[in-house]
């Protein structure tokens, strides 16, 4: 039975994508994907993210992931629907604020190091140590000096938290100049939004080849064998959270856990229980 659905599982993860969905290479971008077809491919991979939750709990596994890319191109909302349906006892989102003047002091590692997984979580870092390749050195928040040794030290750590067993999985969501003007744009008339849009969005949004420069060198000086870069397209927020769930899945070994039955027991009798006459504060009902 476990076999079989194991290869249930990865026919559904090596499937062609939906009808609609294939492109030619020289076709241009694929339409804007339906919703009602959106959700039915995601609840499929919302059973499949908690089957592998149950797969991490059971074996112990370490999974560490980054979600990195520039801003509006929907690292929250992808990170949202992968933790939606999950345990957040298993499923950890990690989105540090700015470091204190002691955290400044420190080794700049030292801090995210702190919130790696242990046996049987996954970690999920909504921008990481990877700061120090993009927002830190565009916006001057670090010397050149500074990136380049980040450069030069953090393939050694990241080979460090492959040799001792976490599977550490990097993602950047790339987002076009027009999408992200849109988007920003969006923010700003849009009061549900306007939380969003920091003082440091609006400069970063002037500075767009400074961060393709950034982007650049980040990925040439880290992207390694244990630990490389993923690049997700994201101009299309339903087919990139998609996509990038389907490889995120492809990329760890788990297995579906065989599912034992489960049958409610009977409720107890009420022997003589009566609800007491309390004037308890209902809240209003206008709906």
């Amino acid at each position: 039975m476990a076999k079989k659905k194991d290869k249930q599982k990865q026919d559904h993860l090596d499937a062609p994508p939906p009808a609609g969905a294939r492109q030619q290479a020289d076709a241009g971008p694929a339409p804007k994907m339906k919703r009602k077809e959106y959700e039915r491919q995601m609840r499929i991979l919302h059973g499949e993210l908690v089957a592998l939750q149950e797969w991490v709990k059971d074996s112990g596994a370490k999974i560490c992931v980054v979600f990195e890319g520039r801003d509006t191109a929907g690292k929250g909302g992808t990170i949202k629907r992968i933790t939606e349906r999950v345990s957040p006892r298993v499923f950890r989102v990690v989105a540090l604020p700015a470091p204190t003047e002691r955290e400044k002091s420190q080794m700049y590692i030292q801090r995210y190091v702190a919130h790696f997984p242990a046996a049987g979580e996954v970690v999920i870092f909504d921008r990481s140590w990877y700061n120090r390749a993009g927002v830190e050195p565009v916006m001057g928040f670090c010397t050149p000096e500074e990136t380049e040794r980040f450069f030069e030290l953090v393939p050694g750590v990241e080979k460090a938290m492959a040799d001792n067993g976490i599977l550490l999985l990097k993602y950047w969501l790339e987002v076009s100049p027009d999408e992200q003007t849109r988007r920003l744009e969006s923010r700003i008339h849009d009061p549900r939004k306007i939380w969003k849009l920091s003082p440091m969005d609006l400069k970063s949004y002037s500075r767009w080849y400074d961060y393709s420069r950034a982007r650049d060198a980040m990925f040439a000086a880290t992207d390694t064998g244990w630990a490389p870069w993923y690049v997700a397209d994201a101009d299309d927020k339903k087919r990139a959270r998609l996509n990038l769930i389907s490889h995120l899945l492809s990329q760890v070994p788990y297995e579906p856990l065989a599912h034992w039955d489960i049958k409610l027991p009977k409720r107890q009798q009420p022997d003589g229980y009566a609800p007491p006459d309390l004037p308890l504060r209902r809240i209003p009902t206008p709906f």
